[in-house]
């Protein structure tokens, strides 16, 4: 799904919003989550999962077309754990399939 359709699909159930609202509400909630993890917070939405960032420690790799040693800076990467409602949701809806 992408952000367009989940504002579509937000506007059909709430047809007494403005859909420019909703997509105003849909960004500033991406916005608040970005903004957070860029911090360094961790962003939980109870039934749903958590947000959080991982540092992943510099390192020697390899480029893969040449074979020779490269140096691979740290990064900080962003990482979802999905909840447990989130999970049994899908586990249920999977099995029907």
């Amino acid at each position: 799904m992408t952000k367009s359709e989940l504002v579509m699909r937000v506007a059909e159930r709430h047809p007494h919003l403005y859909q420019r609202d909703i997509e105003r509400i849909v960004g500033a909630i991406f916005d608040q989550i970005s903004a957070a993890l860029a911090r360094g917070d961790r962003v939980e939405l109870r039934g749903f999962g958590a947000f959080s960032v991982k540092r992943r420690e510099p390192r020697a790799g390899r480029n893969p077309r040449t074979g020779e040693k490269v140096e691979v800076a740290e990064k900080v990467i962003p990482f979802f754990k999905t909840g447990k409602q989130l999970r049994e949701r899908i586990n249920v809806s999977g099995q029907q399939s």
